[in-house]
């Protein structure tokens, strides 16, 4: 076995490689940036080696110097994770030649797979069904225009070395074919310094399913069972489960066999995915094979209770996989969130920033996992549901622009999957993030979606329920009142304090007030309280009474109540006249007030906003690529303004209407943060 491994990789998959390789008795070496001096990563390993400036083509993608580092450490085995030069066969060739391990795939089997055209080729021959598409590479916007006419739109363009979602285009028509060719270039080039694309046709309301295998170096290959990915935003992954709830035994049979079959035919060892395309009829499409671990793979550990991280290094020792096909059993549910540092209000674009405040909630341990004893943290409460969350940063830590935006991915399992939804639920509830825009109010929107609860959703879930972009949610009347009710207990417990009483909502030896108004989304709620000490009953004006007790104490910022005989968790913040609170995706304003205060708020004027109609503000930090416009042009609705581009992706921003343009305050190169303004019109 090996003795010390370095992780050529940051974040979240680092710290996670690091607990496997921690408890299997093997001393690790993180590598790092400038930008990571004081990351996660760096102070979990054993030992770290600094390889370079914050950009990755300078530090974490740069062969010569992760090299250096393993000469430097001593090193005798790397595990790539992912992203990165996890499927870059000339890093693999690198290390095969300096006689280390690579904790991975053989360098042929990244080269056929890691190259869409040449995959999906092995795939046919393989007798893995495929989707249809060009194959060729396409030397130009022409030449895609021409070829996906000949196809028939719609068609996906895509980077032949891409990967998450990078360098992919949907186009509908020759306009965005001819667009989105470019688009998918210039990422496809910065991402991973490949310009290569390809086109194939774009199949409409698919599943995204994925089938997880293993093989080793003795000849055995399995699978473990399926991966839903179909909640998605510009085809990269948001939430994940396992198993599907679509597939049928028959169908998750033929699918890991096929994956298996391609697995072998191209000599593959390690831990792999291979990811389908799915219809509503079931029939299935060879999409792509990652060589590599993925993102999502701790739903596969979750409900077989097989550490995938420890399958690798021990494959990569020479050692036989130690479990069969007929081991394999997929017990309970397990569900994904990915936690990103990306503002759902403002189209999920990029945030950066410091982790003011960063509190997941409380690990627990259940499971498969937990019982294979393959659980990474031995503090963490068990329970009959499993909570676990992958991270790599930590509260007061900078969120930087030079990688990805994710900042961890929490986990949920659970005997069945309303459970394992439940559980997701009051697990996001939770989690505490400040400093940054975060996707959490999304993904508990998510979770509570009719559809998502019912496992009908498609890749096109995001576009087909949230068409103009996430706005948060409004609550039910029912949710709605429970909430206010909260409040209005929550506002009696900080009149005590305010008035240097104790805190405790059972203390009520000064007299405060019965009657109060809350004002929540739009509608004014009369209520009256009657306080005791085990919490407050809170009577609303049509004679509904809902009891609520806590132990929250003012300043708290999460609050841990039960409303109604129902737990109900709330982020808390102050603002005049009553709270910030935050729960299942909603984000409102809950004033409380005596009903004096709320006859005068009555006839207190909105405060209107700025109009910035007539500008275009930098919606994200990031590096202006290009300006398409220049000053005095007159510009139409949806024509390109300009690309910023941040977190390796590249956003067009558009014109919302027709104008001309008075005056460009940007030019290519310049770093912008948010709200900067780029251009003013007329």
């Amino acid at each position: 076995m090996f003795k010390k491994i370095l992780i050529a990789n940051r974040g979240e998959i680092a710290c996670r490689v690091i607990k496997t390789a921690r408890r299997m008795g093997i001393s690790t070496v993180a590598i790092y940036s400038d930008a990571d001096r004081n990351a996660l990563h760096v102070r979990m390993a054993d030992e770290a080696v600094h390889i370079g400036p914050a950009q990755a083509n300078q530090s974490y993608i740069s062969i010569d110097r992760v090299m250096e580092a393993i000469r430097s450490s001593g090193a005798d085995a790397v595990h790539p994770g992912y992203g990165f030069l996890s499927e870059n066969p000339k890093f693999a060739a690198a290390l095969d030649e300096a006689g280390i391990a690579f904790i991975g795939p053989p360098k042929g089997a990244i080269e056929a797979m890691g190259d869409k055209i040449t995959s999906k080729k092995l795939a046919d021959e393989a007798g893995v069904s495929t989707v249809p598409g060009h194959m060729g590479l396409i030397e130009d916007a022409d030449e895609a225009v021409a070829i996906a006419t000949e196809i028939g739109f719609p068609v996906m363009l895509k980077a032949s070395a891409g990967g998450g979602g990078k360098g992919m285009r949907i186009a509908w028509d020759e306009a965005e074919a001819r667009e989105g060719f470019q688009s998918a270039r210039n990422e496809a080039t910065s991402s991973f310094g490949d310009d290569r694309i390809f086109i194939e046709k774009f199949v409409t309301q698919p599943r995204h399913i994925e089938i997880q295998v293993l093989a080793d170096t003795h000849g055995n290959t399995i699978y473990l069972g399926e991966r839903e990915c179909s909640i998605q935003r510009r085809n990269q992954k948001v939430i994940e489960e396992a198993p599907s709830p679509f597939l049928d035994e028959a169908t998750r049979r033929a699918m890991g066999e096929q994956a298996c079959a391609l697995a072998a035919a191209v000599g593959y060892t390690s831990a792999g995915t291979v990811e389908f395309i799915v219809d509503g009829d079931r029939n299935f499409y060879f999409l792509e094979m990652n060589t590599r671990l993925q993102v999502e793979h701790p739903v596969t550990e979750l409900v077989t209770g097989i550490d995938l991280v420890e399958q690798m290094i021990r494959v990569a020792a020479g050692e036989a996989l130690s479990v069969a096909q007929s081991d394999v059993t997929l017990t309970g549910w397990a569900i994904e969130s990915r936690l990103y540092a990306e503002d759902p209000y403002r189209g999920f674009l990029p945030s950066i920033g410091r982790l003011t405040r960063y509190r997941p909630p409380a690990e627990r341990a259940a499971g498969p996992l937990a019982e294979a004893g393959k659980w990474h943290e031995p503090d963490a409460a068990e329970g009959d549901v499993a909570v676990r969350n992958d991270t790599g940063v930590f509260e007061g830590g900078e969120i930087s622009m030079h990688y990805d935006p994710m900042i961890a991915k929490l986990c949920t399992w659970a005997p069945d999957r309303a459970a394992a939804i439940e559980a997701m639920r009051i697990a996001l509830d939770r989690f505490e993030v400040e400093g940054i825009g975060h996707n959490l109010p999304f993904l508990s929107a998510v979770m509570d979606h009719p559809k998502f609860a019912e496992g009908e959703m498609t890749t096109a879930f995001i576009g087909e329920e949230y068409p103009d972009g996430f706005s948060g949610v409004e609550l039910s009347p029912e949710d709605l009142r429970r909430v206010a009710s909260a409040a209005a207990a929550m506002n009696r417990v900080a009149e005590i304090r305010r008035t240097r009483i104790s805190g405790r909502m059972d203390n009520h030896e000064r007299r405060i007030g019965d009657d109060w108004v809350v004002f929540a989304q739009g509608r004014e709620m009369p209520v009256r309280i009657a306080a005791d000490r085990d919490g407050a009953t809170v009577r609303h004006e049509d004679g509904t009474e809902m009891r609520v007790s806590a132990s929250w104490q003012p300043g708290e910022p999460l609050a841990r109540l039960e409303v109604d005989g129902r737990p109900l968790v709330l982020k808390v913040g102050r603002v005049t006249g009553g709270y910030r609170l935050r729960t299942r995706g909603a984000d409102l304003d809950v004033l409380v007030y005596t009903p004096r205060q709320a006859e005068l708020k009555r006839h207190m004027p909105e405060k209107e906003e700025a109009d910035t109609s007539k500008l275009l503000l930098c919606p994200m930090p990031g590096l202006v690529v290009k300006i398409d416009v220049d000053e005095g042009q007159e510009v139409q609705q949806g024509q390109a303004l300009c690309t910023i581009e941040a977190m390796k992706m590249e956003n067009i921003l558009r014109a919302e209407r027709k104008g001309t343009v008075a005056r460009i305050n940007a030019s290519e190169g310049d770093s912008l943060a948010v709200d900067d303004i780029i251009m003013e019109f007329d």
